[in-house]
């Protein structure tokens, strides 16, 4: 019988170091197949499907469900058949990059399986330390909500109500009958808040133990708050013409303000455009950007230098199912509108549904973050760590204003920058925002 093979939690990429193991797909006793799932879990930034890196059976789960696990210690134990494909490159034929890669390494050339009397049996292979492990023609990592697989094979103290295995730590904790907890999500799975909830308590409330994301957030503005010396300005705009810019774009009925029909030319050029307000305020916040480049840079801590970036990769704040993230558009200033408006719709739905690749949540320079979409009118944000300024978007309103001596109703929004007093000062601010502000009230050549 073959000495069985440990599979190690593999570097999820981004300098992630630990991770929570959230369920088994297996058991012990288990045959699993090249890839197969074998369990979930989550980092700081996201939850991966973490695949079987060869074929065998499952002797040994090295961690519970619940437990944080740090790169390079060991998951899982399988038997490998020995029958099979044994030779010492087996672990780099099934190897790919890191998340961020997108070219997947194929197999040898030869194209045809190593006859199995020929091949000497090779000492085990500790899997686990390297990239991620993975057969050709995949895609590799794979990202996904925080509900359980269909297909994951439930151990013992998994059995009844589906909650997730910290709700699960927390209910023994507090004696809570997880049958009696409804789950607020939609999804109908249990988490800590709501054992939380459930339990109720004194005036002291309930305690939540932060998870993974929450912590790294909480990492994150607290960085931002001591490290960057914030200041803010702002500056109201009438939106109006660049509102009937985006009716026009969008292809929606007559124009009200002019009296004049659609372009109907220029409207199928966006027909498959999602535009929004963001759409057209990323475009403008972009054509700033190009006049204004130190807005897009970075203080250097350790040199005491500031970088200023040769492309603008543009975040996005989303609010998502476990808090708010900032995914970027990689260098948006190269994108015409259509296309912009397309990577910010891609962008916001991977962050919804939680399957953003963490490389797509570091390496930002500038950042945009919608509160109108609440209702709010105005904000001071925090910016993100490694950026200089970040802006937020309020909530077009129609409000009376003042235009050629007469007040008139018009579509109004404040646009509000926080940024690092290190690199911008006042000066730069307002300059920067009035060139915002003025390619929104003259919009025609953000169409471009």
């Amino acid at each position: 019988m073959s000495t069985p093979t440990e599979f190690l939690l593999p570097d999820l990429g981004e300098g992630l170091t630990e991770a929570e193991l959230l369920s088994w797909s297996v058991a012990v006793g288990d045959t699993v197949e090249l890839d197969q799932q074998l369990c979930e879990v989550e980092t700081a930034k996201a939850v991966v499907e973490l695949p079987a890196p060869f074929a065998g059976t499952v002797a040994a789960l090295h961690a519970e469900p619940g437990a944080t696990v740090v790169v390079g210690e060991p998951l899982v134990s399988i038997d490998t058949d020995t029958d099979t494909d044994t030779d010492t490159d087996t672990a780099e034929r099934h190897a790919v990059e890191s998340p961020g890669a997108t070219e997947v390494p194929v197999p040898d050339g030869s194209g045809t399986a190593k006859d199995p009397a020929a091949v000497e049996p090779a000492p085990p292979t500790l899997v686990g330390s390297g990239p991620l492990p993975h057969r050709p023609g995949r895609t590799g990592w794979r990202r996904r909500s925080h509900r359980p697989p269909a297909t994951a094979s439930w151990t013992d103290h998994e059995v009844g109500p589906r909650a997730k295995p910290a709700a699960r730590k927390a209910a023994r904790e507090l004696g809570v009958d997880l049958t009696a907890v409804r789950p607020a999500c939609d999804d109908g799975v249990i988490t800590e808040t709501d054992v939380a909830r459930h339990a109720g308590g004194g005036n002291d409330g309930s305690r939540t133990p932060a998870d993974a994301f929450r912590r790294a957030t909480a990492e994150a503005v607290t960085a931002s708050a001591r490290a960057i010396p914030h200041a803010s300005a702002f500056r109201t705009v009438d939106v109006t013409t660049a509102m009937v810019l985006l009716r026009r774009l969008r292809g929606d009925d007559t124009d009200t303000d002019t009296g004049t029909d659609t372009d109907t030319d220029t409207a199928a050029d966006y027909r498959d455009a999602r535009l929004t307000p963001l759409t057209l305020v990323a475009k403008a916040v972009l054509v700033a950007l190009d006049r204004h480049p130190l807005v897009n840079a970075s203080w250097d801590e350790a040199e005491a230098e500031i970088v200023e970036h040769l492309h603008v990769n543009l975040g996005i704040a989303v609010a998502g199912p476990r808090g708010l993230t900032v995914p970027h558009v990689p260098a948006a200033d190269s994108l015409g509108l259509a296309g912009l408006a397309a990577s910010i719709d891609e962008l916001v739905t991977g962050a919804r549904t939680g399957r953003t690749p963490p490389a797509r949540l570091r390496g930002g320079t500038f950042t945009i973050t919608n509160i109108g979409v609440f209702g709010l009118e105005a904000g001071t944000a925090l910016i993100y760590p490694g950026e200089a300024a970040i802006l937020s978007l309020g909530a077009v309103a129609r409000r009376p204003w003042v235009c050629d001596d007469a007040l008139v109703v018009r579509d109004v929004v404040t646009l509000g920058l926080s940024f690092d007093h290190r690199l911008i000062d006042g000066a730069l601010a307002g300059r920067f925002l009035a060139t915002v502000a003025g390619t929104l009230e003259n919009p025609l050549r953000l169409a471009g």
